[in-house]
């Protein structure tokens, strides 16, 4: 008898609908179980790249920097860290020129802005609109792709080196970078260069991989059969991230 009360009562429990936050049939903060994934997988690549960026800034610290005010002339040296506005100084078809930094503000400037895109896709996919989100997913994915060729450009600048490259202890000119040499400084200043912009590009490139595939998605209905856009916040949760993780990046390698 007292079982089957037992039977009964939790019985009608499972038919009640749950209202506290924290029952296991709802939604903890209003927040699904898809987009409660991608915060966590965002916080776990937070601390890969914070670990990447510490171990940049301990490897830098222990380097020395060159001393402007010694009145010596700059020019790269294994002695110390490579000067960035030295080394990240050229822009794409003005050979030549010294313009410091101005391509790496360029590439950042197009992130911040597909940014704006993503956040504009987001909201239309709110209001249902399909032709906006096509729209803004479209003009996100083409500043992706922008992003990209633009790293490609740096990185092919940065292997090829100056015109004037680097005498070698045996003689020879060395021009560029590659993971065993480095004409503008420690070898270490490239591996780092090399792995962490690889890594944030590689995010970036799966980044556009899903922003195609969402744009695919919406223009076939998915979304308007399913009867929301949430895909289309989830991936622009991990756009914003990468963005975000940039302005790290950008200060560590370009600024300091």
């Amino acid at each position: 008898m007292a079982i089957s009360q037992a039977a009964t009562q939790h019985a009608a429990t499972l038919d009640t609908p749950r209202s506290g936050p924290w029952d296991g049939g709802n939604e903890p903060f209003k927040a699904s179980y898809g987009k409660l994934m991608m915060w966590f997988f965002l916080l776990s690549d937070a601390f890969t790249f914070a670990a990447f960026l510490t171990t940049y800034g301990l490897i830098r610290h222990r380097h020395a920097a060159f001393d402007a005010a010694s009145g010596k002339a700059f020019e790269f040296s294994s002695a110390y860290w490579p000067v960035p506005d030295k080394v990240f100084n050229s822009f794409p078809g003005l050979h030549g020129m010294d313009l410091p930094l101005a391509f790496v503000a360029l590439m950042t400037m197009i992130l911040i802005f597909s940014s704006v895109t993503m956040v504009l896709a987001v909201e239309a996919g709110h209001r249902m609109d399909k032709k906006d989100v096509q729209k803004w997913l479209l003009w996100t994915i083409l500043f992706g792709a922008t992003f990209l060729a633009s790293q490609a450009w740096e990185w092919s600048h940065f292997i090829g080196g100056t015109d004037e490259g680097t005498r070698m202890a045996d003689g020879t000119i060395f021009h560029g970078a590659n993971l065993t040499m480095n004409q503008y400084g420690p070898v270490l200043f490239a591996d780092l260069f090399f792995f962490i912009t690889g890594f944030h590009g590689t995010h970036v490139f799966s980044g556009v991989c899903l922003l195609v595939w969402a744009f695919i998605a919406t223009t076939n209905g998915t979304f308007e059969k399913r009867g929301h856009y949430e895909m289309v916040e989830k991936i622009g949760l991990y756009w914003h991230f990468v963005d975000l993780v940039w302005v790290f990046v950008f200060t560590f390698f370009y600024l300091v």
